[in-house]
């Protein structure tokens, strides 16, 4: 039900019954004891929208619109609505204290509210094949390439967008003929760069369509997923479109190309439908009378250490936030048996849900290493965090070692948010390991079945690891810890191609 519209006199309120398929619904009517709706004579079936204002409704919904007879209100303190049929109650919910455009989903006796349009995705599921894996700064030209070869779509989702390289191939493929569409945050924190609205002005220019999520409607925190859908490829990655990231000119991050068909329907979807919502702006309009900051440019040079390798993987899971990640996450790392090995640019609160899980970890015997970034504005934070790790790992005699990175010049800082768990299984995508990035921003997560993905990234991970593993304060019991982590994790193969 939706008691509590971002509207005056609540203007639009629903209900939402599942209706079996080709019912009667002329029979049904819904009251809250005081008031009472009848349902119109008509066929249905589905989850039907049930509104006393229809054409209201129906600029807020997607699903069927029907009518209701009488006068209904759903307060927003809460109360019991029921569903009757001559007279008699064949279902009732009961909620309080309705949240401003959230919609109250029953599940059993619980109401869980979300933003109205919000997803419920499921997780998706492909069967094995070839995944090609890339890391950066080391293979700039990897997460472009899919673009650079589309010539019928490119969706490309992301947090940020200011690199002129992007910007090109989403012309050029715009030029072939391609149908290219891009979708960012409206709101980023510390606010869009001068650079980035030149970039997206020149993409609207040359007729891409360039939309944002922001307003009071928004139904995510931040638009935080990483993403592009090019043709029948899909590329899912740390980083941001940006010089800094897919650029090559700053940050350590681990992405991946796929074709599995399954995951680049599941992409397509999840971009149509964040897209398609009332919260998405088009730029043009969103620029109007806004000022953007000057920027610092990513200009770094580093070695290319890590080709774009060619993986095989048994399966690939495709996740999301807030929808379906953080529980799949938090129960793989407690399926984990050997070892986790988890890089992040910084972690969330010690009692959040990933981190538990962690613990619980090495708690039983599973040796983890978490690696966390040493750029300035989190330095500090990062090695409190690594040193009360180190802490806890002491006074419960667990195999848990932390450290802040020492990028050793192959890269300037790290930005990749990712796992290898138990030479098996890879975690990759735009998910920090905080509350709130699981819990309200739209991420995108990959889960990569197999040893083959695990040993590129595990390599990639064991010379960071390797560089700067020791670089923060720690006991010297921990410090042997890790360094047998590291010989015991040494042997990894990897089929590079060029």
């Amino acid at each position: 039900m939706y008691p509590d519209p971002v509207a005056g006199g609540d203007d639009g309120e629903f209900v939402v019954l599942d209706v079996p398929d080709r019912t009667d619904i002329g029979q049904y009517a819904i009251t809250d004891g005081d008031s009472t709706a009848g349902v119109p004579n008509t066929t249905a079936r589905g989850q039907v929208v049930f509104s006393t204002a229809p054409n209201r409704t129906r600029k807020l919904t997607d699903r069927p619109v029907v009518g209701l007879d009488g006068h209904f209100a759903l307060a927003n303190g809460g109360e019991r609505v029921r569903l009757q049929r001559a007279n008699q109650t064949v279902d009732a919910v009961r909620y309080t204290d309705a949240v401003e455009g959230e919609l109250g989903v029953v599940n059993g006796s619980v109401i869980r509210w979300r933003p109205l349009g919000a997803t419920d995705r499921p997780v998706v599921r492909a069967a094995g094949g070839e995944v090609r894996a890339f890391a950066l700064p080391d293979a700039p030209a990897a997460p472009l390439r899919p673009i650079r070869n589309a010539s019928d779509r490119v969706y490309l989702a992301g947090y940020t967008l200011s690199s002129a390289r992007v910007a090109d191939a989403l012309i050029a493929a715009q030029r072939r003929g391609a149908t290219v569409r891009v979708l960012l945050e409206g709101e980023p924190v510390g606010s869009r760069t001068a650079t980035e609205a030149r970039t997206l002005d020149r993409l609207t220019d040359a007729g891409v369509s360039v939309r944002v999520l922001t307003g009071s409607r928004a139904r995510y925190r931040y638009h935080h997923a990483k993403y592009a859908v090019a043709d029948e490829q899909a590329v899912v990655l740390t980083e941001n479109w940006k010089p800094a990231g897919t650029g090559g000119n700053s940050s350590r991050g681990w992405g991946v190309i796929t074709a599995q068909p399954r995951v680049v329907d599941g992409l397509n979807q999840t971009f149509r439908t964040d897209a398609g919502w009332q919260d998405s702006e088009r730029w043009q309009e969103y620029r109007q009378g806004r000022q953007f900051e000057q920027g610092e440019p990513a200009t770094g040079s580093y070695p290319s250490e890590y080709r774009t390798a060619s993986v095989s993987v048994r399966r690939t899971d495709l996740l999301v936030t807030p929808d379906n990640a953080q529980g799949v996450l938090v129960e793989t790392i407690d399926g984990a048996d050997e070892s986790i090995d988890v890089i992040q640019p910084t972690v969330g609160s010690w009692d959040s849900p990933l981190l538990r899980a962690l613990r619980r970890a090495a708690s039983r015997g599973v040796e983890v290493r978490l690696l966390l970034s040493d750029a300035w504005y989190v330095r500090e934070e990062n090695s409190q965090t690594a040193q009360r790790f180190q802490e806890w790992a002491e006074r419960n005699d667990a195999p848990l070692t932390a450290a802040v990175a020492n990028p050793d010049g192959r890269y300037e800082k790290i930005h990749a948010k990712g796992a290898v768990i138990d030479d098996e299984r890879v975690v990759v995508g735009s998910l920090n390991w905080n509350e709130q990035a699981a819990t309200e921003n739209r991420e995108v997560v990959l889960v990569l079945h197999g040893s083959d993905a695990a040993d590129y990234f595990g390599a990639v991970f064991d010379a960071d690891w390797e560089a700067g593993g020791f670089d923060t304060p720690v006991g010297v019991l921990a410090a042997l810890l890790g360094v047998l982590v590291v010989a015991g994790l040494a042997a990894r193969r990897l089929v590079f191609e060029r």
